[in-house]
């Protein structure tokens, strides 16, 4: 199987790549157009801001090629935000997977949420063996609101899209990397199951 992580200078690449590698399987780094459309699997990561990540697709052309993905394609943190519609973050226009707009937390909340929380909710084969509540690390200043995509929720002050699917495109706000064994788990589901 051929794993490819996006590599488009806005992501923690190497702790996923070595998430995937303690599930005994190998990644390659790549931007390269022809190697992410001939992968198995994709995995489009993402941590900063969006206004500049976006930007840094759309120098390379990936903002064309990732929409246009027909394997299972996984984005995680910003990397899901970048697959909606928009986000508040820099008014910055997404990819338009998933048909949403990111927007920031309120100002009831410490901004931004940084630690372990409970994800519920959860549909799909992405979350096999996962049981409800189970606990997951997020980093973030921003949401996905909740939606008919939505497989998976969780809350900070109001209830959030922890996860989104639509087709073969998969997203999750946290980090699998560092959600311990809950997080190897739907990373192993998602190179295996789906």
């Amino acid at each position: 199987m051929k794993i490819v992580i996006i590599d488009y200078g806005a992501g923690n690449i190497q702790s996923i790549k070595f998430a995937i590698k303690r599930l005994g399987f190998e990644a390659v780094l790549s931007h390269d157009v022809m190697e992410i459309q001939n992968a198995d699997k994709v995995i489009f990561p993402g941590v900063g801001e969006a206004s500049s990540a976006m930007a840094k697709l759309r120098a390379s052309g990936l903002d064309k090629i990732i929409p246009q993905l027909k394997q299972p394609v996984l984005g995680i943190c910003l990397g899901m935000q970048l697959m909606c519609k928009s986000s508040e973050e820099g008014n910055t226009l997404g990819l338009g997977i998933f048909d949403l707009d990111v927007v920031k937390f309120p100002k009831t909340v410490k901004v931004p949420q940084i630690g372990w929380n409970q994800i519920t909710g959860i549909k799909t084969d992405l979350f096999k063996g996962i049981p409800d509540k189970s606990y997951i690390y997020l980093v973030h200043s921003f949401y996905a609101p909740l939606d008919v995509e939505t497989i998976a929720t969780s809350d900070y002050g109001l209830i959030y899209s922890a996860a989104l699917q639509k087709d073969n495109f998969f997203g999750v706000q946290f980090h699998p990397e560092k959600s311990s064994d809950v997080g190897s788990e739907i990373l192993k589901n998602f190179l295996t199951v789906i």
